[in-house]
């Protein structure tokens, strides 16, 4: 309180302070539970993406189980190394409740390649080995969405975490210190004029009493 002069003005500042602070906080609490039910359905993408994924993972191991068993190993392995090139994935950016998150191309044609894009020969391979390059393919494409969706996740929950700080930083420091200056002033001022009054009528008494001799 050293640094805040016992005045009409003051107050009238500090009470301005109070209350932009105030409407501050009511904001930060709106945005804290609308960042908080945006996680919410963020998580419910979350779990089903993973089950997708658990499922396709399944699906992938038992056709390419499948295609061992038919073709050989030899043979899957040199189908799966026939394909040298990589996949085109385009990062972009994008906003959720003022969260930037990163927006992964996650197509499904970016990963799904016909026969002929695989690099290896129509003699060399059979449909089993299709079927199972064609299962990890889809579950690549999966894989991505989930890394979408858990990198979003990971960015919303430390945008929660810092607006539950600043909430906090408001509502049990800043604010009730300024309510307390603002009271603080109040009791000064308010003793202030007690004693000008006071002053003032001894002032009086002791001008009427001059007169009056």
């Amino acid at each position: 309180m050293a640094d805040i002069k016992p005045t009409r003005t003051e107050l009238l500042k500090l009470k301005k302070r109070t209350k932009l602070a105030k409407s501050g906080h009511s904001l930060l609490k709106r945005k804290r539970d609308g960042l908080i039910q945006e996680l919410f359905k963020i998580l419910e993408k979350a779990k089903q993406s993973s089950s997708r994924i658990n499922q396709s993972y399944k699906f992938a191991q038992r056709k390419i189980e499948l295609a061992r068993a038919l073709d050989g190993t030899l043979n899957v392995r040199s189908a799966a190394f026939a394909n040298t090139e990589d996949p085109n994935i385009t990062v972009r950016s994008k906003t959720v409740m003022g969260v930037t998150v990163p927006e992964i191309s996650s197509q499904k044609e970016h990963f799904i390649k016909e026969f002929h894009e695989r690099g290896y020969g129509m003699l060399s391979t059979t449909g089993t080995i299709d079927k199972a390059a064609r299962a990890y393919e889809d579950l690549i494409s999966q894989i991505i969405v989930l890394a979408e969706i858990e990198t979003t996740l990971k960015r919303m929950l430390a945008e929660i975490e810092k607006t539950k700080r600043r909430v906090n930083a408001l509502e049990f420091n800043l604010i009730p210190k300024m309510q307390q200056d603002v009271a603080f002033i109040n009791l000064h001022l308010e003793e202030m004029e007690r004693e000008d009054v006071f002053r003032l009528k001894r002032f009086k008494q002791k001008k009427n009493k001059q007169e009056s001799s």
